[in-house]
Order: C-alpha cells, then sequence, then structure tokens
C-alpha cells in the first residue's frame, strides 16, 4: 500500500508536468521554456502537445507582436516561414477547436494563453505570450502556461508595424519546439 501512494504522489508532482523548449531566431535570438498547465487547461495543453509532437510548429512565425502588450505565433496552417505566410494568423490546424476552459489565472507579464476569435470555443493552435500585464483579458480566454525562463528572449521579438500589431517583412520565428516531460 506504502508503494502505491508513493506512487501516486509522484505521479501528480511537477516532475511529471510538460514544458516546451522554444528555440526562437530572427531579431530574438535564443530559448525560452514554457511550464504548461495541464491541470488548468488539459485540452488545450494536450493539443498543443500533440502539435508540438508532429513538429507543426517548427518554423512558425510570430505574426503579430503588439508592443507592452503580447506576442502571437502558432498558426501551423498559413504560418510555416518555409512558405508563403501572407495569410499568417487566419488559420489553425486539422484538430478540431477547443471549448474554452477559462481559469482564475490572470494574464500577467509571461502568461501564454490561446488566441481565438470571437467564439470562445474556437481556439485551435495559435498562442499568445503576454510582454506586460492583460487583466481585461482574465476569463475571457484560455491560460496554457507560463514562460519560466527566457523573457529576455521573448522581450526582443520583433515588433509589428503593421494593422493590429502584423509584422512586416521578415518576423521572428519558432526553428524548433521541443517537449520536456
Amino acid at each position: 500500500m506504502y508503494k502505491v501512494l508513493c506512487f501516486l504522489i509522484l505521479l501528480g508532482s511537477p516532475i511529471f508536468a510538460s514544458s516546451l523548449k522554444i528555440t526562437i531566431e530572427g531579431t530574438a535570438q535564443g530559448q525560452i521554456e514554457i511550464d504548461l498547465f495541464e491541470d488548468v487547461a488539459p485540452l488545450h495543453v494536450a493539443q498543443i502537445l500533440k502539435l508540438a509532437e508532429q513538429r507543426r510548429y517548427d518554423n512558425v512565425v510570430f505574426h503579430r507582436v503588439i508592443e507592452g502588450f503580447m506576442a502571437q505565433t502558432g498558426d501551423v496552417e498559413y504560418g510555416n516561414a518555409e512558405g508563403d505566410i501572407a495569410f499568417a494568423g487566419r488559420g489553425g490546424s486539422e484538430l478540431p477547436d477547443l471549448p474554452a476552459e477559462f481559469s482564475d489565472i490572470k494574464f500577467d507579464r509571461s502568461i501564454v494563453g490561446m488566441a481565438r476569435t470571437q467564439d470562445p470555443n474556437s481556439a485551435n493552435s495559435q498562442f499568445f505570450i503576454m510582454f506586460e500585464p492583460g487583466y481585461f483579458l482574465n476569463g475571457q480566454y484560455t491560460v496554457i502556461g507560463k514562460v519560466v525562463s527566457g523573457m529576455e528572449v521573448v522581450d526582443q521579438i520583433k515588433i509589428g508595424k503593421g494593422p493590429n500589431g502584423a509584422v512586416l517583412g521578415v518576423p521572428d520565428k519558432m526553428v524548433s519546439v521541443e517537449i520536456s516531460r
């Protein structure tokens, strides 16, 4: 019985938590690590992990970056830097959209949330990283994690100068997205 109890305690501990290690190239150069909140947004985290395992996030650009607000990426349909990125930000993945998993976690600096359309149940593959607090997002967008290292790299991501923060020219990209468990 003692061994089973110890196993269950270990199973629920952070040692089994997932994180993403993202290597960024462009204006920003370096690596960031995002701890994923499986207990807060299990469906969203599972989808992010599946896309990362399939290497779908590799070479995807940061298509929308608003100074003092956030950097958005993750459009695996139209955002791959190896193709035409003219429609980056308008796509998702072949996986289904997800129902909202809102929480009480505040959108502070370094929080990672899921992008969506006006429909709260439309998040798919895109996510954003907060540069500064954005409490008007609280309870409106799903929180999936937090940057635990490399915010100095995030701070250097090329700022969008186009409409609604669209990045003009050559955007920064996620060269590789690795999973740690």
